[in-house]
């Protein structure tokens, strides 16, 4: 088959690696790629939200199946344009529909699909330009460290941990009323601190069925010993050592089973990867966020595991 990679990072040069590698795979594209896929795969330089482009590509090229890397297009509704276009809606197309990719595009959407769910996660709240005092009010109940997050898409900055109030405050006057993350920041989500360790778990479905594949672990900060700023990502390990089989029996009962029930629930059309960001707390697995899409150097190690 003709398969075609949206996105330019080093997700998509290792899935261009990995599929490159199928017998199944006769021509190999990569809209936009970089210069990693261009080894593997032909690059065609076509943005990944232009859809118009993108489906004069496909049938260009007879491209039977698409598989979307970053998040952007699929908030966007990419699925839905295939979908919803006689032309080119057989082509297979492996990423949630829009209504689904919701759980990453909204974290107060993705709050409530947990709540909802009874999937364990941190306490919240949230709050608008308009609901800018309650926020002041919510933050004085909660023990420090403070968790804001922007509710929509911010490229990976829209969340913000402080240890002083004061800070927490002004940092939420800056996200709500002076839109430091623009329409990201309309809405802000307040959350408690859980304080443990993080992992990475990810999950291929039809909407129907799962498949969990090898857990992940990532190092963000940039400076020794696990210190300074949060970059996009300094290194990983696969398979994370403290994920014993007992808590991983865990994570798959109490998160990823309630998980795909509630897509069924909702009626959220989901076929592709689901990238669920969990911390550790005590023995016990909690949701710190969902993504609609495989990680970047988290999919990058486990892509290269036997």
């Amino acid at each position: 088959m003709n398969i075609l990679i949206l996105g330019s990072g080093g997700r998509e040069h290792t899935f261009a690696w990995k599929i490159a590698q199928s017998p199944l795979c006769n021509k190999l594209f990569v809209a936009p790629g970089n210069s990693g896929t261009a080894n593997v795969a032909t690059n065609l330089n076509i943005g990944v939200t232009d859809f118009d482009a993108i489906k004069e590509l496909v049938l260009d090229k007879q491209i039977d199946m698409v598989v979307v890397g970053p998040e952007d297009p699929l908030v966007q509704g990419v699925h839905d344009f295939f979908l919803n276009d006689d032309a080119i809606k057989h082509v297979s197309v492996i990423g949630p529909q829009k209504v689904a990719a919701e759980l990453e595009g909204s974290k107060e959407f993705a709050k409530e699909f947990l709540y909802r769910h009874n999937i364990p996660t941190a306490a919240y709240e949230s709050f608008t330009k308009e609901t800018v005092e309650k926020g002041y009010d919510f933050l004085e109940t909660l023990n420090a460290p403070y968790v804001l997050k922007a509710d929509g898409l911010a490229a990976g900055k829209g969340v913000v941990i402080l240890n002083d109030l004061n800070e927490a405050k002004a940092e939420l006057k800056s996200m709500l009323v002076d839109a430091k993350f623009g329409q990201a920041s309309n809405k802000v989500v307040i959350e408690e601190f859980l304080d443990g360790i993080e992992l990475s778990c990810f999950v291929l479905t039809d909407g129907e069925n799962y498949k969990i594949l090898p857990t992940a672990k990532d190092y963000k900060r940039i400076g020794e010993g696990d210190t300074g700023l949060n970059t996009g990502g300094m290194g990983a390990v696969s398979p994370v050592p403290f994920a014993t089989d007992e808590f991983l029996s865990k994570i798959e009962e109490r998160i990823v089973k309630p998980t795909i029930d509630g897509f069924k629930k909702d009626n959220l059309p989901y076929v592709g990867f689901v990238f669920i960001g969990l911390i550790k707390v005590g023995d016990d697995p909690k949701v710190i966020e969902y993504n609609v899409r495989m990680g970047g150097i988290r999919k990058r190690k486990l892509f290269y595991l036997d």
